[in-house]
């Protein structure tokens, strides 16, 4: 029997009744990772009993498991402390799977599924040296009055993506791209209008907007988080507007949330839970509700 198929004979460990052989493999390895989620859980240095609770397993049965992961360096114990965290191999291991991930790549699997069970155009976008830029976009099965060129920039107010940006990245980044956009424009935002809108899109998950960039499309976007300090990527689905009802948007909304969700678990997010507020009030409210609403500033 081959070692794929053959199940470590650790006592308590057997695999199900005839799996079939493309699902067989090794129990010990899949419980091993079971203690490493668990340290990870822990997010620190953590004892044996902390580590056995959050495993569900054990402690006994945990400490065998520690001493041979210690013994390949995936796991080191203090020895003043005698507590247990992540040991140099599995910091090695880490950092070359985020040398080798391509955000951008991963995440664009889900697109297609996106635009085939919305029916509508999709775009992924990056933060670039002057703002939201996007790389990928996805036509639908609606026509729109717009053209879009791959490496375009976005607004950051005006545009639905622009606004999950402004939202999730530090002010010391999008102050100066907001300022040069207001400088060509006389269309601004007061002070108390952004924070309002950050604030809508930290509660909803989502940033709406209609006619912003073009009139007679509305707009939703979502942020695609990474591991690490890893910038986000941001997901929007743009619509016609003249469909875009507040029973659409919901659902639309909801779906886009779902896949943003999936591809930062991907991505190796590991998501905090989600605040009861959000629900998605904006995405309930009609196009002109959550569209531009800009002003002159004094």
């Amino acid at each position: 029997m081959s070692d794929v198929q053959q199940a470590d004979d650790d006592g308590d460990e057997s695999q199900s009744s005839s799996p079939s052989p493309s699902r067989q493999g090794i129990q010990s390895v899949e419980i091993a990772m079971t203690v490493l989620l668990a340290m990870e859980q822990s997010a620190g240095p953590a004892s044996l009993t902390q580590i056995a609770a959050l495993s569900g397993m054990q402690p006994s049965k945990v400490h065998r498991y520690l001493v041979s992961l210690s013994r390949i360096g995936l796991v080191s114990q203090s020895p003043s402390s005698g507590l247990y965290d992540l040991g140099p191999a599995m910091r090695r291991l880490g950092a070359e799977a985020l040398r080798r991930m391509d955000e951008v790549g991963l995440a664009s699997e889900h697109l297609p599924g996106l635009r085939d069970r919305t029916k509508h155009a999709i775009n992924l976008a990056v933060w670039g040296d002057h703002g939201p830029m996007i790389v990928r976009w996805d036509y639908g099965s609606y026509a729109l009055p717009i053209t879009v060129r791959v490496g375009a920039t976005l607004p950051m107010l005006a545009s639905s993506i622009g606004r999950v940006y402004l939202t999730h990245l530090p002010k010391t980044l999008t102050d100066p791209i907001v300022r040069a956009q207001d400088a060509t424009t006389d269309e601004r935002f007061t002070d108390e209008e952004i924070e309002r809108i950050k604030a809508n899109v930290r509660r909803d998950g989502v940033a709406i907007t209609s006619g912003g960039v073009i009139p007679g499309v509305t707009s939703v976007a979502a942020p695609v988080f990474t591991t690490g300090e890893s910038l986000p990527l941001a997901v929007a689905i743009v619509l016609p507007a003249r469909i875009a009802t507040p029973a659409v948007l919901r659902t639309v909304s909801s779906d886009l949330l779902k896949t943003t969700d999936a591809m930062s678990a991907e991505l190796g997010h590991q998501r905090a839970p989600a605040p009861e507020a959000r629900s998605l009030t904006s995405a309930g409210k009609t196009p002109a509700e959550t569209g531009r609403r800009a002003r002159n500033r004094p």
